[in-house]
């Protein structure tokens, strides 16, 4: 296969995988592994919904002024449009810098332009059949994004400030969910009910929900939250003091949530009471995940210290590890075990089978790449796969 065809496959499948939305909301409500909330998000939700940099006066906003928004590639029944390739680079530079990573201009401009040439070579070949599909599962998982950000308001806002609508997400996302429902029907890559048993019977960690602890916390911050510098060691001596006075009008029978509330220094659960959703081993920063999983009954912690400063817990209820059964809905969703793993089982076979797919649809006529510059970036043979394909 050219190396081409490999990035163009690279950034098809990634499409295809990420397309998967029961996956997606099984796991929306789940902590990033070993971070404790402190004003984060989760890292589930699609780009184009996570808070953006003010867009005013971006570079391809004065371009778009200058020169309009031109037709960088046209197909049979489609055009690309300048607009939508910044916006998808937007997107897979903050997915990147997400997970700590950088992509060279270069390898990022390809690898936009692949997905969305191989997206829209997938559409076109969409029956109503999988259109009606598309249109319900992307309606399904922007219904989960809009409940883990709280309002539909939240999310218009979010979306605002990367220069998107919420009608404009709701296309992207049907077109995009199209396209992997003609990808799995093309490939017959949807498992079997049989296929699921006998994965559910031979996997046996696939059905087992870990032990979960539900918590309150309080939070004194001893790094900066806008440059995570270390406080001054007097500010820190002093949120010591405090966070010690704090604890002994807890045990003294204070309403911890009411201490959340006036004293917490974590942003997105203070106005809750402190209160986090339930989580396993693994999840929280070290100290804050074994200071949470040696408590019982309502019992309030001592005083933790963890890189972001000091904390208070107080467990409110604890969740014994136990086995699913394929009907059992997953912990905060709709989905199903054996929805989830329709999902898990298809992305497995898509793996296997979409590259000679993807090379050959990745000839279909009638594509072409208009700008001359964008034609002869993407004619070049020697560039990596996608950087975001895994």
């Amino acid at each position: 296969m050219k190396m081409k065809n490999k990035m163009i496959f690279s950034a098809a499948l990634a499409v295809a995988l990420t397309s998967l939305p029961r996956a997606q909301a099984a796991t929306s409500g789940v902590a990033p592994t070993n971070v404790v909330a402190v004003g984060l998000s989760s890292t589930n939700v699609p780009a184009a919904a996570a808070p953006a940099a003010d867009t005013t006066n971006k570079p391809e906003d004065v371009m778009a002024a200058l020169f309009g928004d031109p037709v960088i590639v046209k197909g049979n029944g489609f055009e690309i449009k300048q607009s939508q390739l910044d916006t998808v680079m937007d997107a897979l530079k903050s997915r990147a810098a997400s997970m700590g990573r950088t992509i060279p201009s270069e390898d990022l401009t390809k690898t936009a332009l692949n997905s969305l040439i191989v997206n829209q070579l997938l559409f076109q070949k969409a029956s109503d059949a999988d259109k009606a599909q598309g249109k319900k599962e992307a309606e399904q998982y922007m219904a989960q994004v809009v409940k883990q950000f709280g309002s539909q308001a939240v999310v218009e806002e979010q979306l605002k400030a990367a220069g998107k609508t919420f009608d404009g997400w709701h296309d992207e996302m049907i077109q995009q969910r199209t396209a992997a429902v003609v990808m799995v029907r093309e490939l017959n890559a949807a498992p079997t009910e049989a296929e699921i048993q006998k994965f559910y019977d031979d996997n046996t960690n696939a059905s087992e929900l870990p032990e979960q602890v539900h918590v309150r916390h309080i939070l004194l911050l001893t790094e900066d939250p806008a440059t995570q510098a270390p406080l001054p060691d007097a500010q820190i001596q002093a949120k010591k003091k405090q966070i010690d006075d704090i604890l002994k009008q807890a045990r003294a029978g204070a309403d911890f949530a009411a201490l959340a509330k006036q004293y917490s220094e974590d942003t997105t659960t203070k106005d809750n009471g402190g209160e986090l959703p339930p989580f396993t081993h693994g999840q929280m920063v070290a100290p804050f995940d074994a200071a949470a999983f040696s408590l019982t009954n309502n019992q309030i912690s001592d005083v933790v210290t963890s890189q972001f400063g000091y904390h208070i817990i107080q467990l409110l209820g604890r969740t014994p590890a136990r086995k699913l059964a394929l009907t059992d809905k997953l912990p905060d969703s709709e989905v199903t075990l054996a929805d989830y793993l329709k999902d898990r089982l298809t992305g497995q076979k898509l793996q296997e089978l979409a590259p000679a797919y993807i090379e050959k649809l990745s000839q279909s006529p009638g594509v072409e790449i208009l700008d001359p510059a964008l034609k002869a970036l993407m004619s070049e043979t020697n560039a990596p796969a996608a950087a975001l394909a895994n």
